[in-house]
């Protein structure tokens, strides 16, 4: 049971959202620290400017786009009722999903190197 697509498409989609949430409350965190004025707000970007932060911008593309395509293969599944094609649409989104993330990650990484040298 714990190997099947089915299980490991709703592990990912909970960890995803659950990724999602935390960046939210950080994002507000970032966002809240304006109110203790300019200085303060720079200082946070100045923080989250740092390399793991990038890497972390990369997982949080990945997580995004993971959960997204697989919210589409599901409502591919429940409204065209085609169950018998959910493991092979779990391996199509989940290739699109990767291809995506590279597609993405790539220019992330890139502006990270940029600005160490």
């Amino acid at each position: 049971m714990y190997k099947t697509t089915g299980f490991i498409s709703f592990l990912l989609r909970r960890i995803t959202g659950v990724a999602l949430v935390i960046y939210l409350f950080l994002h507000i965190l970032v966002i809240g620290s304006a109110t203790g004025g300019p200085d303060s707000f720079n200082a946070t970007l100045d923080f989250v400017q740092q390399p793991i932060f990038k890497l972390a911008e990369v997982g949080l593309l990945a997580a995004v786009v993971y959960h997204a395509v697989d919210g589409i293969r599901l409502l591919i599944v429940h409204y065209f009722n085609v169950p018998e094609y959910n493991r092979s649409l779990f391996y199509a989104i989940f290739v699109v999903a990767v291809i995506l993330t590279i597609a993405g990650g790539v220019p992330i990484l890139l502006f990270m190197l940029e600005g160490q040298g």
